[in-house]
């Protein structure tokens, strides 16, 4: 049995070694050019393409004495080790093959090791996948569209979906109780950043555009917020109490109905996607839990205009002095308004928007996550395709950047949720009316048993 073994080896290292011969004949045919003289290999006397371990050969005898060095086993010519060795029965002895190639001085310490072989094949291959044409797989196609189709289904940049909700009212409280606190007199439009809140309709009225104001840009050395910090950040708990029957953040009701129509949309589009329906209920809503702020302000970036800072919400447009009339404070607004500037400034495509969102949304890290490696692979999967469509679709010379600077972002956002969730609890402390049992659930850290 081990003769036989032995002989259905050498068999299939002799076909192997032939094949490889063929290869190496295939490769590099018709190399020679007009101007050269037709040389004659030393070995079989084929025609030599060039000098081959310091020997004028073929390629195929370049093959065959690159082979016979590197095998175990040692060549034993079957006759008297005198054989004619030409093109025609050069396979026929290897042995005496062997010995032409080293008598006319093919030297064996020239032939690469198994790992520089492999090292070079590898350097090869990567610089033909380099130059070839980056192409997205049928597959990452096929997610970019369903992600497309879920987007487009639940986000419509006019809101004309957006109704029934609380009219927005954009007066903190009565200009004589600002005063009270010792401050300089304060108006809530006057005191505007750049005095440009409309005041010709009423603020109530859903259908008018509420708030033009934009801010002062994010780059810029004074602070972007109007004087309406001054009052939330050293009144006592005691005023506020005192002042909460009116409410003291008037923009809060209508905030948190946008707010809850934003997140309604999210599920749904969560929904949408084959890989979230295919995860337990307890996970699906570990990452709505988790993703549901980032992919808001994803979506709600996709209306900001990064010239006036104003976010374009069809027949409705929001400043940032709008979220500090809902009570929130400037440790959330500062970060989240570069976030919006830096995101905006990368114009990025709707593939591009919806892609981030799916990563955000399949994040393994998010606290109650069970199914860890699932979730892992699908987000890297999805950060694949990203990667690729760029590569595919982007003609800028710093498209190499776009990637590394949507991750950079999309990190940014992790502090922000916190922060945010941290926010709403001590605004729902003051005027706990108004923040709807949705909004609570999202931002919930503890895993739901529903």
């Amino acid at each position: 049995m081990a003769n036989g073994a032995q002989t259905v080896h050498e068999v299939l290292s002799r076909q192997t070694e032939d094949e490889d011969e063929e290869e190496d004949e295939e490769d590099d045919e018709g190399k020679v050019t007009e101007d050269e003289e037709p040389r004659a290999c030393g070995v079989c006397g084929d025609l030599a393409k060039g000098y081959h371990f310091n020997a004028l050969t073929c390629e195929g005898c370049k093959g065959f004495f690159r082979r016979a060095i590197q095998r175990s086993t040692q060549l034993r010519c079957p006759f008297l080790n005198k054989c004619i060795i030409t093109k025609n029965n050069r396979r026929s002895c290897q042995a005496c093959r062997f010995h032409k190639c080293q008598a006319i001085g093919m030297r064996k310490e020239m032939v690469m090791s198994e790992k520089e072989v492999l090292e070079r094949r590898i350097r090869i291959k990567r610089k033909r996948m380099l130059d070839a044409p980056v192409e997205l797989l049928s597959q990452q196609k096929e997610t970019i569209e369903e992600l497309l189709c879920g987007h487009r289904s639940t986000f419509d940049a006019a809101f004309s979906r957006f109704s029934g909700f609380r009219p927005m009212d954009r007066v903190v409280v009565s200009v004589s109780e600002y005063n009270q606190s010792g401050r300089e007199p304060f108006h809530p439009l006057t005191n505007c950043p750049t005095n440009s809140c409309t005041t010709n309709k009423s603020a109530t009225d859903p259908g008018t555009s509420p708030c033009a104001c934009s801010l002062l840009s994010s780059c810029s050395s004074s602070s972007p917020f109007s004087s309406l910090y001054g009052f939330f950040e050293k009144q006592d708990t005691q005023h506020v109490n005192d002042v909460g029957k009116n409410s003291v953040f008037t923009a809060l009701p209508h905030l948190m109905d946008l707010t809850t129509y934003m997140i309604q949309d999210i599920i749904s589009f969560s929904k949408s996607l084959r890989d979230f329906r295919s995860l337990t209920m307890e996970d699906q809503i570990s990452l709505l839990k988790g993703a549901t702020f980032e992919i808001m302000q994803i979506r709600f970036n996709m209306v900001f205009n990064i010239n006036t800072g104003i976010w374009e919400c069809g027949h409705i447009t929001y400043c940032i002095d709008d979220a500090v009339r809902a009570g929130f404070q400037q440790l959330l607004l500062e970060p989240l308004l570069k976030f919006h500037h830096t995101l905006r400034k990368l114009d990025l495509q709707e593939e591009e928007y919806v892609l981030i969102q799916a990563m955000s949304l399949f994040s393994p890290d998010r606290p109650g996550v069970q199914q860890h490696s699932v979730i892992d692979e699908l987000q890297e999967s999805l950060a694949l395709t990203l990667k690729t469509w760029i590569d595919c679709k982007r003609t800028d010379p710093d498209k190499h950047l776009l990637f590394p600077r949507l991750i950079a972002c999309l990190t940014e956002m992790r502090t922000m949720t916190e922060e945010y969730s941290k926010q709403i609890l001590q605004i729902q402390d003051i005027q706990p009316d108004d923040v709807s049992p949705l909004i609570i659930e999202v931002i919930s850290k503890c895993p739901s048993n529903k």
